[in-house]
Order: C-alpha cells, then structure tokens, then sequence
C-alpha cells in the first residue's frame, strides 16, 4: 500500500485525475466505435473521437518523457494537463448516451416553465437579428479563451499559488460537469423545442459555419445540465476577482454575454446556468483545498520528488482556503 501511495503520489493532482477520467474515455470511446461499426456506419464525430484517442496516448508518452529526462522544461507540465482534460472530456462528452440513456431534459423544460411562464429560449426569439446572433456566436465561441489566459498570467506573473489554484478549479470543474452529464443527460433546446421556434438563426456566412459546426451532432447532444460553458467561465470569473481584479472587470461583459448568448443560441435551459453557477461555486472553494491536501500528501509521500513544493517556500505558507 506504501508503494501504491508514493506512486500515486509523485502525480500532481490534475494528472491522476487525467489517468482516473482516461480509463472511462477509453472504455465508451471503443464502445460507441464498435457499436456503430456493428451497425455498418461509424459517424465522423466517433472517428474522431478515436483519432483522438490516439493522439492524447502519443502525447501522453511525450509528456512522460519530458517529465523524466526534461524537468527543466516546467511549462510543459504545469499547463499541457488542461490540454488533456479538454481532449478526455470531449470524448466522454460524445458517449454520453453510452453511459446513461436516461434523458431528463423534460424534467428540465418543466422547470424553467414554472420559473417563468414560459420557454426562455423560445421567447428570446422576439429578439432574433442576425447581428445580435454574430453577436451571440461570437460571447459563445470565446468560451474556452478566459480560464486559461487567467491562468497564463498568473504564470507568467510567478504566482505559482494562484495559477495552481485557478488551473485545479478549472480542471475540477470539467470533471465535475462530466459527472453531472452522466447522471443528467439532457439535450439542448435546440432539438427538443425544435418544433415551438419558428425562426432560424443566421448572420454572416463565416459565423453561421462555426455555429453550425457547434449544432452539427444532434444524437450526441446530452451535455446541457449543467452548463460548462457558464461553469467554467464563472470559474475564470470568481478567480479573476481572488486574484486579478483587472481581469474580472475585462471579463464580466463576455461573461453577460455569454450566457445570455447560451439562452439566444437554444443550447440551455435556465436551470443548466443555475447549475453551472453552483457547480462554479463548488470548483472554487473544492480546488484549492483538494491542491494544498494533495500537496501535503505529496511532501509526506515523495518529499524529495514533490513537484509542489516551490524552493524556498514551505507548505505551512500556502494561503487557507
């Protein structure tokens, strides 16, 4: 047990969540490829998720060696692990209906009715213009953009702290939300509702493509409870006023945006935000307490290995959370 220990324990904490969420990736993404290889036709989404697969296995050995024979080479580790949660949870966001068949969408829209009388997205439809859909498809796609940037100025400031702090939060809340997906799998506004909407939504031909590479796979559309693009970038958010104010005031206005671009776009119910706002919530204050327990750990288990430990600086001057 010793030895499981000290193993598990020379990993940073966002690393054995990787191996722990890759061994799930692993099993639905060769599920779903060999289902639809049984029914004679593999969707492209599947080949790339299985491409995808692959390429997160090389770059893996890669980030394995380099953490090995480079060590010097910290960035490497410090931010490639955000690269692996973005490309595990993308294929277990694709095999959602592998792990759970049970939709609650209907749950979903009873819900926002009696909050509000009404569908939210099928009334923002008064407000359909093609500029305020560029608008919104623009708020939408910069979704991955601000938790990371958050993190590469903390790191280039050298708040070693914070940017783990805020990279943990970040990661904790995909993984968070890929659970929630899988006990609540829900389709999005846009194909249960498909009926009540009596509009389409365009604006210039270059925006139009990328929404609708966004909407292009009904079948494997159950990630709307809860809503990670509101979760996570209220992560960047509730961090950025920890940590850099300046960033929060920058951030806000997209953050509006965005999620009222969620509700204008048909891709969330109301709830889904809420949701996302708890679940932000709980990455914020669950994040840097789960890195200073790893990190004691760590200096009990590899205290020559630890790569927490900054020189110079002991554990007892981590900040209380």
């Amino acid at each position: 047990m010793q030895k499981i220990k000290k193993l598990i324990f020379k990993l940073r904490i966002e690393e054995f969540l990787a191996i722990l969420f890759f061994l799930p990736m692993t099993y639905f993404t060769f599920k779903a490829y060999f289902f639809f290889s049984s029914q004679g036709y593999i969707p492209n989404y599947i080949k790339g998720d299985l491409q995808r697969f692959i390429i997160t296995i090389l770059v893996a050995l890669i980030f394995i060696y380099i953490i090995r024979k480079k060590p010097d080479w910290r960035i490497i580790r410090d931010g490639l692990p955000f690269g692996f949660c973005i490309a595990i949870y993308s294929n277990l966001h694709d095999t959602i209906h592998f792990a759970n068949p049970n939709d609650i969408h209907d749950y979903l829209i009873k819900i926002d009715q009696f909050l509000f009388g009404v569908q939210p997205s099928v009334w923002a439809e008064k407000f359909i213009h093609p500029v305020a859909t560029d608008i919104a498809t623009f708020f939408y796609v910069l979704f991955f953009l601000w938790a990371p940037l958050l993190a590469l100025i903390l790191y280039l400031k050298g708040d070693r702290i914070k940017f783990r702090y805020t990279m943990v939060g970040v990661i904790l809340a995909f993984y968070m939300g890929y659970f929630g997906y899988v006990l609540f799998p829900a389709a999005p506004p846009r194909l249960v509702l498909a009926s009540l909407f009596t509009q389409t939504l365009h604006g210039i031909p270059f925006l139009d493509e990328i929404r609708n590479s966004i909407t292009i796979l009904p079948s494997s559309s159950r990630g709307a409870f809860p809503s990670l693009h509101a979760g996570a970038t209220l992560v960047a958010l509730f961090f950025a006023w920890k940590y850099l104010r300046w960033y929060f005031w920058l951030v806000l206005p997209f953050t509006i945006g965005l999620i009222l671009s969620t509700i204008y776009l048909r891709h969330h119910y109301v709830i889904d935000l809420i949701a996302g706002w708890g679940l932000a919530h709980l990455a914020v204050w669950l994040g840097p307490k789960l890195e200073n327990l790893w990190s004691k750990q760590q200096l009990k288990y590899t205290p020559i290995e630890s790569s927490h430990r900054l020189v110079g600086v002991e554990l007892t001057s981590l900040p209380k959370n």
